[in-house]
């Protein structure tokens, strides 16, 4: 049981550590001069750090809690979930972003899906930390994709 929940407390510390410093590691995997300026002055960093945690560990929690089935307990059952939501976080926070700048009269087009594109290896961490955080409570999916 203690291991279960020191899983969970760094699975968490490790995503309170990732919203703390969501500009400088979104800055780090994508930065565009006025861009970066605009998404900071905006808070569209806040917002896009926001989407992918919550569809990160949303989507892991649906895996093991809710689909939670034996027949769909293998390591590419997994990976397909990983392959969702890192596929439709970034299209979802695109529209979002270039929403919040159409409505300013910007256009960032370009800019927002290059950085989109970029937001898709934070978003399969925060799955990957999501799932090793919470997979030890599930009766038919815990050890997905790596056997205890």
């Amino acid at each position: 049981m203690e291991k279960k929940v020191t899983y969970l407390v760094v699975g968490i510390a490790i995503t309170v550590l990732y919203w703390i410093f969501k500009v400088e590691i979104l800055e780090k995997l994508y930065f565009a001069q006025g861009f970066s300026d605009e998404m900071y002055n905006n808070s569209i960093y806040g917002i896009v750090t926001a989407i992918s945690i919550g569809m990160a560990w949303g989507v892991a929690a649906i895996y093991y809690y809710v689909i939670n089935s034996v027949r769909f307990a293998r390591w590419w059952h997994w990976l397909s979930m990983l392959v969702i939501v890192t596929l439709i976080t970034p299209i979802i926070c695109y529209f979002v972003t270039t929403g919040i700048f159409n409505s300013a009269g910007k256009d960032f087009t370009h800019e927002a899906m290059a950085f989109e594109l970029s937001n898709m290896i934070a978003v399969a961490a925060l799955f990957v930390v999501a799932s090793f955080s919470i997979r030890w409570w599930s009766s038919n999916c815990r050890h997905t994709p790596i056997p205890q």
